[in-house]
């Protein structure tokens, strides 16, 4: 049985289970891999996971290296949007991936999940299992509707920020949010009325 608790080295241990988490998030996916396996695997207690990192989410983040933590910079953007909630949305997404080691991360992480499917699983878990469900649940917006708009976001993440397409690669924020808010507004407006 492997030893838990606090392990001597507190930088080897978090260093440990970092590791592992990656191991996991590779094997098993964002939804199959748990904070108690991941304990498990590093030979430490849950709650040591938990001391270093938090939420499963902060250990992905982690792991995989992300300057930010996606889904907090959403629910942040989320809670400040009022009225112009997509118009909110769409300037926290320019402005954190304008910033040069989120782009770089993100876009490494990207094209890692296009061309391996074990690291597009782990971004297919991640985006289904916290950023849809999160907008669903927070906006109180039908999944179908929830998904739809996390397409519009990587649609235009992937056209400004992978491929480089113009006019969009250098449009100016402002022009960016004119042309996307309508659109997105319309999915994540739990009031917007249901297409037939």
């Amino acid at each position: 049985m492997a030893r838990t608790g606090r392990r001597p080295g507190t930088t080897r241990t978090r260093d440990q289970i970092l590791s592992t988490a990656r191991e996991q998030f590779a094997e098993l996916g964002f939804g199959g891999t748990t904070i108690r396996g991941i304990a498990r695997g590093a030979g430490v207690d849950p709650a040591l996971v938990h001391h270093f990192f938090g939420s499963k989410e902060d250990v992905f983040v982690e792991a995989m290296r992300l300057p930010y933590n996606p889904a907090t910079v959403l629910r942040e953007a989320l809670a400040q949007a009022g009225a112009d909630r997509a118009a909110s949305v769409l300037r926290t997404l320019l402005r954190v991936w304008d910033t040069p080691d989120m782009r770089a991360t993100m876009a490494g992480l990207i094209r890692s999940a296009v061309g391996d499917d074990r690291a597009g699983q782990v971004v297919r878990d991640f985006l289904s299992d916290v950023v849809v469900h999160q907008v669903s649940t927070e906006l109180e917006v039908p999944p179908i509707r929830a998904t739809a708009a996390a397409s519009q976001l990587i649609g235009l993440i992937m056209l400004r920020y992978v491929l480089r397409i113009e006019p969009v690669a250098s449009a100016g924020h402002e022009d960016v949010v004119r042309a996307y808010a309508p659109a997105l507004g319309a999915l994540i407006d739990p009031a917007a009325p249901p297409t037939t």
